[in-house]
């Protein structure tokens, strides 16, 4: 029997202890064919893959386990979508590190509909729920799918919100989807399979570990043109999607709270960054009013969040530290340390002004990190 290369991605993704990185090795080797059903040891360690791992491709990579593992999953209701195929979220595909294999339950097609992350702290404050709670029911009432990542606190507050609305919701999670996380949470992931969507990058059985969630936040970045930071604290892993949604060229929101909270801590630090001030649902919904249905769209945008501003428009925005470091770019692509050479400032204070100017959409970060003006 010949097997599809969806069928040999998605085996790939079986393999416990294959990555990102170890997939893409394969796929640059060429093996992404028939023939990798029967590759010895050496053939995989040609292709980059550790001693280890190639042993364990060599044990159980072929066409019977393949379909074993597809009937599993198939008996649980949970379907596959690869890089490879037209159905796969457009807007996923542009990020620098998009998941190979998408595991899902529920409607697929929300995927590729103008979408927003919302995300926050486990712990919120009520103010926290109650902003949330109201910024989700609206943008999905005005037809944005609410993404988020079934986590408690403000992740289920948003997602509850969502749901009965024309936008509904998509839970992005950190395990296999036969592992609800946390377990508290299994009602409300199962709703969200009826009416919604429910996605991972991770098989069938991988149990929940600290060490996927920031992997998971690229996924919940990558799928939306926009990360709103309802609630978090300065080291909350919140951040970490908004980093993931501007390394992806996307924009970030942020919610003021109150400056005696601990919780306001991190969406204040983005909004001293630059990110855009959310005081009602019309704050978020305006920027992407082009991509809601009887708008004249299609929904997608070709690449990107939209078109940037002419330089002028930009330059008007930015302080003189900006402007300067704005120039220097206009020049062309720099490497980190290039900028570090031409400035002379310190790396915290680089690091600083290039992370404004990305926020602003003035500049944008290549894999590698090379910077460039957009």
């Amino acid at each position: 029997m010949h097997m599809e290369t969806r069928d040999l991605l998605f085996g790939l993704n079986e393999v416990e202890g294959i990555g990102w990185k170890s997939m893409d090795r394969i796929r640059q080797a060429g093996l992404l064919t028939n023939e990798a059903l029967s590759c010895s040891v050496t053939d995989w360690e040609r292709a980059g893959i550790s001693g280890k791992m190639s042993a364990r491709l060599n044990a159980v990579f072929n066409e019977e386990w393949i379909l074993q593992r597809r009937s599993l999953m198939e008996a649980s209701g949970v379907s596959m979508v690869t890089l490879l195929d037209e159905g796969y979220p457009v807007q996923l595909k542009e990020t620098p590190q998009p998941p190979w294999v998408l595991y899902y339950r529920g409607r697929l097609e929300l995927a590729s509909r103008p979408s927003v992350a919302m995300v926050g702290t486990r712990v919120p404050t009520a103010y926290g729920r109650k902003i949330g709670e109201m910024l989700a029911e609206q943008l999905s009432a005005a037809g944005l799918t609410v993404i988020s990542g079934l986590a408690r606190g403000i992740d289920s507050v948003c997602h509850e919100a969502a749901l009965s609305g024309a936008g509904s919701t998509i839970a992005v999670v950190a395990t296999g989807l036969d592992k609800v996380y946390p377990p508290e949470n299994r009602e409300l992931e199962q709703q969200i399979s009826r009416v919604g969507l429910v996605i991972s990058e991770y098989p069938l059985g991988t149990p929940s570990h600290p060490g996927l969630f920031p992997q998971r936040n690229r996924i919940i970045a990558g799928l939306s043109l926009g990360t709103v930071v309802v609630e978090a604290d300065s080291r909350s892993g919140s951040l970490i999607t908004a980093d993931a949604a501007l390394e992806a060229g996307r924009d970030v929101f942020a919610v003021p709270g109150p400056l005696t909270s601990p919780k306001s801590r991190g969406a204040l630090e983005l909004i001293k960054q630059g990110a855009k001030v959310v005081t009602s649902s019309a704050d978020i919904v305006e920027e992407y009013i082009a991509y809601l249905p009887g708008k004249g769209t299609s929904g997608t945008p070709a690449s990107g969040s939209g078109p940037s501003d002419g330089d002028g428009l930009i330059e008007k925005k930015l302080t003189s530290e900006e402007l300067h470091l704005y120039h220097i770019l206009h020049q062309g692509p720099f490497t980190l340390d290039e900028l570090l050479a031409s400035t002379r400032w310190d790396f915290g204070h680089l690091h600083s002004v290039l992370l404004s100017l990305i926020i602003k959409k003035a500049v944008t970060q290549l894999p590698g990190a090379i910077y460039k003006v957009i």
